[in-house]
C-alpha cells in the first residue's frame, strides 16, 4: 500500500522527487514506526488524491519552512506526507550557503527551527523517485552559526537565572532547556553536522548526560539558581561570561 502511494505522489503535476525520511530513511526504524514520505514539488501541487486517505493540509497551512502535509492511514500503515516547495529549499540552501539563516518558531520545537534544516532534510532522506539536490554542509555556515546559537544559549540561560531568583520553577526550567537546545545546535554546526529536529539532538551533540540534572531540579530558589549555574557549566559556558547585554558588556561598548 505504502509503494502505491508513492506512486500516486510521484504522478502528481508539479512533482519532482519522492523520498523516504524519518527514522525508516535513516535505517533505525522499529516495529512501530511510521512511513514519513517527502513530496518535492515546484508551482503548485493538487493534494485531492490524498482526500481520501486522511487529513489533508495544503501548502503553507504549516508555515513557511514545514509548509504542509497530510497525515494519512494506508492499510494498516501510518504515512505522514511531508510537503517541500523547491523553490523555498533552493532559497535557503543558497542563504545556507552563505552562512545565513533565520530561526522559525514551530509548534513541537524549544529552540524553533532553523532553515537549515530543509538543506539536513535532502541529506538525510532516501530518494524514491525523481531527482534531489546534494546538500553538502557548507563551510560559511559552520563559521557563523555557532555563535548566532551562543549569543541565544547565553541569553536563555540569564532569563533562567531571573526566573530563577524570582522562584519561577517552569520559567527557569524552561528557559534552561531552550538553551540546551541551542548550545546543541552550536556543536553540531562546528562539526559541519545537520540537525534534522530536536528529537535526538541532546544524544548526537553528546549532552545527553543534561537528562540527569533535569532530573534533579530544586524547588527553593537559592538551590535552584544554583541549579541554572550547574546547567551553564555542563554547556561550557565561562563562569562570569560577560554578555553584551549585562552591565560589564554595557561598560566595554560604552567609549565615554
Amino acid at each position: 500500500m505504502v509503494a502505491e502511494l508513492v506512486d500516486v505522489l510521484a504522478a502528481m503535476p508539479g512533482t519532482v522527487a519522492v523520498v523516504l525520511g524519518g527514522s525508516r530513511g535513516l535505517g533505525a526504524s522499529d516495529a512501530a514506526s511510521d512511513w514519513d514520505l517527502g513530496l518535492y514539488y515546484r508551482g503548485t501541487i493538487d493534494l485531492t488524491a490524498l482526500a481520501a486517505l486522511g487529513v489533508v493540509n495544503p501548502p503553507g497551512s504549516w508555515g513557511r519552512i514545514m509548509n504542509g502535509g497530510a497525515w494519512l492511514r494506508c492499510g494498516e500503515e501510518k504515512v505522514d506526507v511531508i510537503l517541500r516547495d523547491l523553490d523555498i529549499v533552493d532559497h535557503w540552501t543558497r542563504r545556507a550557503e552563505e552562512g545565513q539563516f533565520d530561526v522559525d518558531p514551530l509548534l513541537g520545537y524549544l529552540a524553533g527551527i532553523p532553515t537549515y534544516s530543509l538543506c539536513a532534510e535532502l541529506a538525510a532522506c532516501r530518494l524514491l523517485r525523481g531527482t534531489i539536490p546534494a546538500a553538502p554542509f557548507p563551510r560559511k555556515l559552520a563559521a557563523a552559526a555557532p555563535p548566532w546559537w551562543r549569543f541565544r544559549r547565553s541569553f536563555s540561560l540569564d532569563y533562567a537565572r531571573m526566573h530563577a531568583r524570582r522562584g519561577n520553577l517552569v520559567g527557569a526550567t524552561g528557559q534552561a532547556a531552550k538553551a540546551v537546545m541551542e548550545e546543541a545546535h552550536a556543536i553540531l554546526c562546528e562539526r559541519g553536522q545537520w540537525a534534522l529536529n530536536e528529537k535526538r539532538l541532546l544524544e548526537t551533540a553528546g549532552l545527553a548526560g543534561l537528562h540527569a540534572l533535569f532530573g534533579q531540579v530544586p524547588v527553593e530558589s537559592a538551590a535552584l539558581i544554583q541549579w541554572v549555574e550547574s546547567v551553564a557549566g555542563q554547556l561550557g559556558v565561562p563562569t562570569g561570561e560577560i554578555t553584551p547585554w549585562s552591565d560589564a558588556g554595557r561598560g566595554q561598548a560604552d567609549p565615554g
